[in-house]
């Protein structure tokens, strides 16, 4: 990995050499983050809504009912608030040291603690985050898919999820080759306004339906520590909603920048708006779709509305558009990762074929994993939990402490802190949760289903 923060003397304006050799600057030209660097501010919105607004929105209403009101709603809000302060964090991180851009998560890690300590604290969790997600996107594209051609063609033959993924994974066998984000930027469009849509239709289809006769508000399960592990799994969910900090700077690093105009306020714009559409997706869809359904709601609220048909046809498809933009937003970091080690550890030449074959091979075992371990909802609690938590809610922080050093018991202090601790707790408690879920669920479930 490249850990000297490189210096563009050529378009930074500050007069710097730039010191890279030629080989180095050739392979910055071809690496998936550095590549392009003329971004506008509006890509990073939509950047940031594909990749923060998952297919996760659909289980938020589960998780009310799991958490009950009071709770629910603060633990939304809350962690709206935290996530966007620790976003606010990252972009402003992102140029703290003139002349140089911390382009990749790992490589304001290593600032932060250190050349070696930084890469084994950041790069296991990104890795688990990004490629969790993508895992689990196989299985939610293939899912979806699925439930549109049940819904449209209820006469047909069943057709088993193992083939859907498959299909679902043929789209990336061929979006993957897309040398960079700029590259994506059509596919991520589609993608945020695609969850902005069926996150509309989710609520407002529960609006229509209006509230259950015997609607029930209680917590479900009968015992109390049942109530305590799905209160638990519910957190997991929750943060995992919230988990689009994996690839915030690798997304600025696509923005032009220079002393006058820094990069962090065209990214900041775009944060956001993409904040405030998350918040229009987030919201609606987790307290109406409670409120309609109490506590007999589905864990994906799609699922409990069931009619009309065309309509939740409808939206399983923008899941699936949704899906296949997110799905490439995550997976472009771990590329560059398996390219830098490839390229640059092992000396590789920087050619089409590698990418070709490297990048082929990747998509290949998250198609694989997925079609194995398809028990969806557990295993977003549980990943959630262990890496979601610390690199969105407390790593930005506590990077924050070592490299500015507030005062003792000052407001930036104490913020982070506080939001270091609420981090800590859901780190430790959703994965209980989850697991739990998984054991249960696993009961009832054959591999290759």
């Amino acid at each position: 990995m490249d850990t000297q923060g490189r210096v563009e003397g050529d378009n930074s304006g500050n007069g710097k050499v730039d010191n890279r050799t030629a080989r180095e600057k050739a392979i910055d030209e071809w690496l998936p983050i550095t590549s392009s660097r003329n971004a506008k501010w509006w890509y990073s919105a939509f950047h940031n809504v594909t990749a923060m607004v998952g297919a996760g929105v659909l289980g938020l209403p589960y998780a009310m009912a799991q958490l009950g009101w009071g709770p629910g709603v603060a633990v939304l809000a809350i962690s709206w608030i935290v996530t966007l302060y620790t976003l606010w964090q990252m972009v402003e991180m992102h140029e703290m040291v003139p002349g140089k851009r911390f382009d990749r998560y790992h490589e304001l890690g290593q600032h932060a603690f250190g050349e070696k300590l930084g890469l084994y604290i950041v790069v296991p969790q990104q890795l688990i985050v990004e490629v969790g997600v993508n895992i689990v996107y196989m299985v939610t594209g293939g899912t979806s898919l699925k439930k549109f051609h049940d819904l449209v063609c209820s006469e047909c033959k069943e057709i088993k999820l193992t083939y859907f993924i498959m299909i679902f994974a043929s789209v990336h066998f061929v979006l993957s080759h897309l040398p960079n984000f700029n590259s994506i930027s059509g596919v991520s469009l589609a993608a945020a306004v695609m969850s902005l849509s069926y996150s509309t239709i989710a609520w407002s289809a529960s609006v229509k339906k209006g509230v259950q006769p015997d609607v029930q508000y209680g917590y479900k399960s009968k015992s109390a520590i049942g109530t305590m592990f799905s209160f638990f799994n519910a957190l997991g969910t929750i943060a995992f909603a919230y988990a689009g900090h994996n690839v915030v700077l690798e997304i600025q690093a696509t923005i032009p920048s220079t002393p006058e105009k820094p990069s962090k306020g065209p990214m900041w714009k775009g944060v956001v708006v993409a904040y405030i559409v998350v918040a229009l997706c987030y919201f609606p869809v987790a307290l109406i779709g409670y409120w309609m359904y109490g506590n007999a709601v589905s864990d994906n609220i799609l699922i409990s509305l069931n009619k009309p048909t065309w309509l939740i046809a409808m939206a399983n498809l923008f899941v699936v558009v949704h899906v296949i933009g997110s799905y490439q937003i995550y997976a472009i970091p771990v590329f560059d990762m398996i390219e830098t080690v490839l390229v640059k550890k092992l000396d590789f030449n920087p050619t089409f074929m590698l990418r070709f074959i490297t990048r082929n091979i990747y998509v290949a075992l998250t198609m694989f994993v997925g079609i194995c371990f398809p028990f969806f909802g557990g295993l977003l609690g549980f990943f959630g939990g262990f890496a979601f938590a610390p690199t969105t809610y407390f790593l930005p922080c506590i990077m924050w402490l070592t490299i500015y050093k507030p005062k003792k018991w000052s407001l930036s202090w104490i913020t982070n802190w506080v939001a270091i601790v609420f981090g800590v707790a859901l780190m430790i408690v959703s994965p209980i949760g989850g697991l739990r879920q998984i054991i249960i669920d696993a009961k009832t479930y054959e591999f290759f289903s």
